[in-house]
């Protein structure tokens, strides 16, 4: 689809000069010894805006600035944010944590500085949008979200969310791992394998992955825990007690991030493995944005580290979670969780691609 304003042509978004700058980086990356075979048919209109053309301000926002697509099934990949916070028992806000993560993602650009992947040629990628939610009915929310992961997990698409807290991972579990239980990589200051609250309600932000393994959604022999810490209200762990790999702070400080990789690997094996990452098992100096701090966390770069090591590994989706803007009005937690989202990205991508 093409317009013309100003004088100037514009292919879906794109303009002409925009065009011929993607075709100089596809040369550089080339010099890179990159290499692309994208699974499905791709063109200049899938990758983000050139932010030296286009500045990042404009535009529609969206993760990462990639198209809106209204059908998730064209996709390889489908960004979706599931703005819920129904679960929190504490500090609420997190529901407006998809719409900050687009906004900060404008930060990101196409290729990732290590790896040197760009996930834009690997993959056809886009934000899909929201998952529907009530944001009075906890049941039906969950409902509403597992019905919308529904179609993606039956046409292969892989989903890579942006929540919400971290009782959405419950209903995405239960459309993409509906057929056999999966592995987990779990980032958090919390196990949230706690079995209830207030009065009995078996659902809130600490009890997802304790009805997961319940579900037989998640395999806990196939899942690790990373950056546990904090007081706890009675030693009851559901979490070791099922067969799950907890590394609690002190231990991730003791042998370090390399060391936290090859267990990682150890624990999840080659089975199907999704990344479930909350901010909060950052130190809050990092991620002061979030409903449940709990000081004496790793930092930026160990996370960044720990999840560029899984690559390769068999992934089959991932979120970020728990971002709560509103008691972080710097922006600075959004873009720690647009950041990760783009390291779940990449890996996804190349797993994709295969």
């Amino acid at each position: 689809m093409s317009n013309k304003t100003g004088g100037k042509t514009f292919i879906s978004g794109l303009t002409l000069s925009e065009v011929e700058h993607i075709k100089l980086e596809e040369e550089e990356e080339s010099q890179w010894g990159m290499h692309y075979n994208p699974s499905k048919s791709l063109n200049v209109i899938d990758q983000p805006p050139d932010h030296t053309i286009n500045p990042r301000y404009t535009g529609i926002s969206t993760f990462m600035r990639t198209p809106y697509v209204q059908d998730p099934t064209t996709l390889d990949i489908a960004m979706v944010g599931v703005p819920f916070d129904g679960g929190v028992t504490n500090r609420p806000g997190a529901r407006h944590g998809p719409r900050e993560v687009r906004n900060q993602s404008s930060l990101i650009r196409r290729v990732h500085h290590v790896s040197k992947i760009n996930p834009f040629k690997l993959c056809k990628i886009g934000d899909v949008g929201d998952a529907p939610v009530n944001p009075v009915n906890l049941t039906k929310s969950l409902e509403m979200i597992e019905e919308f992961y529904h179609p993606l997990a039956e046409a292969g698409v892989i989903p890579l969310s942006c929540g919400g807290d971290h009782l959405i991972t419950l209903p995405i579990f239960r459309a993409i791992a509906k057929d056999r239980p999966i592995g987990m990589v779990h980032f958090d200051a919390h196990m949230d394998t706690a079995d209830d609250a207030y009065d009995g309600e078996k659902y809130h932000h600490g009890t997802p992955f304790r009805r997961a393994v319940e579900e037989e959604l998640l395999d806990p022999k196939r899942t690790i825990q990373i950056g546990i810490r904090g007081s706890i209200t009675e030693n009851n762990n559901f979490s070791e007690s099922s067969g799950m790999r907890v590394v609690y702070i002190e231990e991730f400080f003791r042998i370090g991030t390399s060391r936290i990789i090859s267990e990682i690997r150890r624990v999840i094996g080659d089975g199907p493995t999704y990344i479930s990452f909350d901010v909060d098992g950052l130190d809050p100096v990092y991620a002061p944005g979030t409903g449940t701090p709990e000081i004496g966390g790793y930092t930026t770069h160990d996370a960044q580290t720990m999840i560029r090591g899984l690559r390769g590994c068999n992934l089959i989706g991932g979120d970020v979670v728990e971002v709560s803007p509103l008691l972080d009005i710097s922006g600075n937690t959004a873009l720690v969780g647009a950041t990760m989202m783009f390291e779940i990205l990449c890996l996804l991508a190349e797993v994709r691609n295969k």
